[in-house]
């Protein structure tokens, strides 16, 4: 896995979309949260596990670069990369890139959305920083 980037690829289905067939802009962050659980599940973390060892990983700050609007029926391909990591806390650069419906699947994605997402690690019971398990920390590496 440590090639730098986890990719992750999911459809928008109307649920997703507003009237107008367009992704509702908070569902981008689903994306996102989605495809950094499977990075950590491709890294070989479970978050219910981590749970059950008092960690979890909260959002502090997002923000989010909306460059095309994504679509009804698009397939989504989003990638999860480590900008920077510290102690307690991980930095992740995220992209959403779309196949338009109607293209053909090897047609190239553009991209649609770009995040920075900053984690923390905190201890489940009291939400109070703590340092991100030896085991994770070592598998997680930042984008060189």
């Amino acid at each position: 896995m440590n090639t730098g980037i986890a990719e992750f690829e999911c459809r928008i289905y109307f649920e997703d979309t507003d009237a107008g067939g367009v992704v509702y802009n908070a569902n981008y962050m689903k994306f996102y949260e989605r495809a950094r659980t499977e990075y950590l599940r491709e890294l070989g973390f479970e978050q219910d596990d981590l749970l059950e060892k008092n960690t979890v990983f909260v959002v502090r700050k997002m923000e989010l670069d909306f460059i095309k609007a994504a679509r009804f029926n698009d397939i989504l391909l989003v990638t999860t990369r480590v900008d920077k990591l510290k102690r307690a806390s991980v930095i992740f650069q995220q992209e959403i890139f779309g196949h338009i419906s109607g293209q053909t699947p090897d047609s190239e994605r553009q991209l649609l959305n770009k995040a920075y997402v900053s984690v923390v690690c905190v201890q489940a019971d009291n939400f109070k920083p703590t340092a991100i398990p030896a085991e994770i920390h070592r598998k997680i590496k930042p984008n060189e």
